[in-house]
């Protein structure tokens, strides 16, 4: 059985990001197992002098680089992803980088129509820089649109299609898992051009 870290993509104590996370837990549980990770008490970014992380920060990465494959849910805040969203992955790609090749699932809820289509757009730009080179599953959008209704009191979904497609595209995931099991001959390189990027010397 696969395991899997799904990433809250926000600092909000209530949000349908979060709820969409935890039915994914419930509904796919005889298929993976899936962990919750929450990025609220994770620091502002700043290069720190003498280059250590904070502790929470590498917790989180060692989740990462220990799990099979990462489920990231976002919102949407003005056409892009939230702030605490964006300073995680500045953490996660300064001195460590556990997202080299490791195959990430981006979904969104929006209290709107759009579903966080933007932002999920905005995230999977950000997941392909050089110092996280991330393997995005691809063509796989799910856009939750008017979350807040989206859910029954029990935190189920509650619409028929909303679950068939989430169903469909988390079996694609599986499937892209398993393909990016075997797709592993450059990552040390890899790895290695994610450690040595500069965007000083990219720049010149």
């Amino acid at each position: 059985m696969r395991n899997f870290l799904a990433i809250v993509g926000t600092n909000s104590e209530k949000s349908t990001n979060r709820e969409l996370l935890k039915y994914m837990k419930k509904h796919f549980s005889k298929q993976t197992n899936i962990e919750l990770a929450e990025i609220s008490e994770l620091p502002m970014f700043n290069k720190p002098e003498d280059m250590s992380l904070p502790i929470e920060v590498q917790h989180l990465a060692d989740k990462i680089e220990a799990s099979d494959g990462v489920i990231i849910s976002t919102p949407e805040y003005d056409h892009a992803a939230p702030a605490a969203l964006i300073n995680a992955l500045n953490w996660l790609s300064y001195e460590i980088y556990p997202f080299v090749d490791k195959p990430v699932m981006v979904t969104g809820a929006s209290y709107g129509t759009l579903g966080s289509s933007r932002a999920q757009a905005h995230l999977r730009q950000i997941l392909d820089a050089p110092e996280l080179k991330a393997r995005v599953m691809p063509s796989s959008e799910y856009l939750l649109s008017h979350s807040l209704q989206a859910f029954d009191n029990q935190e189920n979904l509650v619409n028929i299609d909303d679950i068939t497609r989430l169903e469909g595209l988390f079996q694609d995931f599986l499937v892209f898992v398993e393909i990016s099991k075997q797709m592993n001959g450059a990552h040390a390189q890899n790895k290695k051009e994610a450690i040595n990027f500069s965007w000083e010397s990219a720049e010149r």
